[in-house]
């Protein structure tokens, strides 16, 4: 019966009693240090802060439910999250591959931080990411990507890993387990910021791993504790307070988002659009064999720069913002960080404004050619 629950029901269910008020979960302060002196000390949860709490221990079990994880690790954001990965897999005189048109930090970070320590960093688009995967020891994929929305095979990609004994990670911030989940296609580890769609209401930075390996998860946990990139107790408290609606605005943006993709691709003022749920999208048939939902994020080309800004400009819903998967429609000119992309790209992600109203007012903003 489980399996066919919605996402909604799968937000609340994941949550469990422990989230109703009145549990040990709480926003208000928890001590640093909480001796919980018991006849086996060994067995002490709570000893410090950096190690343990209720809150903690509460959202990790919500993201490995839904994500089909046995355990899941917080951060304190998906950057922590990620790098902790990577600190922890990446080794000297390993190769590591990383996505060429995904999230540019993963990219600085890889370049600035593991190729002077001796790990050998190959940079591949999601189209190659197969035939990059044949010749490393880790790779990691970003599907959908950041910002272009390519899409990659988990499963064939999962093949290659597995037959050459390959750690394969998988970014599943766009997605969201609401959209897909990376490791039943055989991925190791599933990283994630959090901060954006699960959370959902731009007031929290927070990130994750998940994963089945127990040796492995054990491992990352151990970074987490000496290096220390936790997440705070109160911000874990606003991530689950988040948790339980995330299906449903998560919902709710999927329906807008494919809304205004079908508008954007025949207005005059547009030159590209990127969405997997279009039937002509190049990732369209990927995407739809290995995801439940095709996302709330829309890459759109529009003339130059100044168009985008106009776009917001003449607007009466949109808002200028880097982040994405809040509760309002946000856009966002990559180029401006350095992506490769046309000066008038913008990655425009859905909040849960009612469809006509967002797709109305997109209209309207973008004027005539």
């Amino acid at each position: 019966m489980a399996g066919t629950y919605g996402d909604s029901t799968r937000s609340i269910k994941a949550l469990g009693a422990e989230s109703i008020p009145g549990s040990p979960v709480t926003p208000t302060p928890m001590p640093a240090a909480a001796y919980h002196l018991a006849a086996d000390e060994d067995e002490a949860l709570d000893t410090y802060g950096r190690k343990s709490n209720p809150n903690w221990r509460q959202l990790e079990s919500a993201l490995a439910q839904l994500e089909g994880a046995s355990t899941a690790l917080t951060f304190g954001s998906g950057m922590a999250a990620l790098t902790a990965v990577l600190r922890t897999v990446a080794e000297p005189g390993h190769t590591i591959v990383v996505p060429a048109d995904g999230y540019y930090q993963v990219r600085a970070y890889a370049q600035e931080y593991l190729a002077p320590r001796g790990v050998t960093v190959v940079e591949a688009p999601c189209a190659q990411m197969c035939d990059a995967a044949r010749g490393a020891d880790v790779v990691l994929a970003e599907t959908p990507s950041n910002p272009g929305l390519d899409v990659v095979d988990l499963h064939r990609l999962a093949m290659t890993c597995r037959a050459r004994q390959t750690l394969l990670v998988v970014d599943n911030t766009t997605a969201t387990p609401f959209g897909q989940q990376p490791l039943s296609f055989g991925a190791d580890l599933v990283v994630a910021s959090a901060t954006k769609a699960l959370a959902g209401h731009h007031d929290v930075l927070a990130g994750y791993v998940a994963g089945s390996h127990p040796e492995l998860m054990d491992r990352i946990g151990r970074e987490r504790l000496l290096a220390g990139p936790i997440l705070g107790a109160f911000e874990a408290w606003l991530v689950l307070r988040s948790l339980g609606s995330a299906g449903l605005r998560f919902e709710r943006q999927c329906q807008n988002a494919a809304a205004l993709a079908l508008m954007l691709r025949s207005h005059p003022a547009v030159r590209a659009v990127r969405y997997p749920g279009l039937p002509e999208d190049p990732s369209h048939a990927v995407a739809a064999a290995q995801m439940r939902r095709f996302g709330g994020i829309v890459a759109v080309e529009l003339a130059d720069a100044r168009a985008v800004h106009d776009l917001v400009g003449r607007s009466e819903l949109l808002v200028a913002s880097t982040s994405f998967g809040g509760i309002h429609t946000s856009v966002d000119r990559r180029a401006r960080w350095g992506d490769p992309v046309a000066a008038g790209f913008a990655r425009i992600s859905l909040g849960i404004e009612d469809t006509d109203d967002i797709v109305d007012d997109v209209r309207r903003a973008l004027g005539t050619a």
